[in-house]
């Protein structure tokens, strides 16, 4: 079997496409939503030791800690592979919509205001952010797809 001497990187297509989604993701708006997807996911995964969640909230501590980290790993992949990493974004919105409705299921119905409110707050906004992440990767798709 030869080859042609081309390689599928160089193609005019996929090259396009890449260009592309390094111009979505050095907007000053892509950058400003890794940036605080990143923060969101931190904070999330100290945010036991911020709000002090109680000794019987470990299953949750475990939780918010894990789940916090993946956010900022995300958010770090988005800042410097976005062309490989933007189609991620709905897992960022997931892991929001899980933190929302995690003191409730992790905790029970005794869970303490405190947990619910960082909670909450937090998992709506990384929800919020997900979901502006995958608006970027929508944004290049959908301009590529015009062409």
């Amino acid at each position: 079997m030869t080859t042609h001497g081309s390689r599928i990187e160089e193609h005019p297509d996929l090259m396009e496409l890449r260009a592309r989604y390094e111009r979505a993701a050095t907007t000053p708006q892509a950058r400003a939503v890794e940036g605080l997807t990143l923060l969101a996911g931190l904070y999330l995964a100290i945010s036991p030791w911020v709000v002090g969640f109680s000794a019987t909230t470990a299953g949750l501590t475990v939780n918010n800690l894990i789940t916090g980290l993946a956010v900022a790993i995300l958010a770090l992949g988005f800042g410097s592979a976005y062309e490989r990493t933007h189609g991620l974004g709905w897992v960022v919105a997931a892991i929001g919509v899980w933190t929302i409705i995690t003191p409730w299921v992790v905790y029970g119905p005794s869970a303490t205001a405190g947990t619910i409110t960082s909670n909450v707050i937090t998992g709506a906004v990384i929800f919020l952010l997900g979901l502006a992440t995958s608006a970027f990767g929508m944004k290049g798709k959908t301009r590529t797809q015009q062409r």
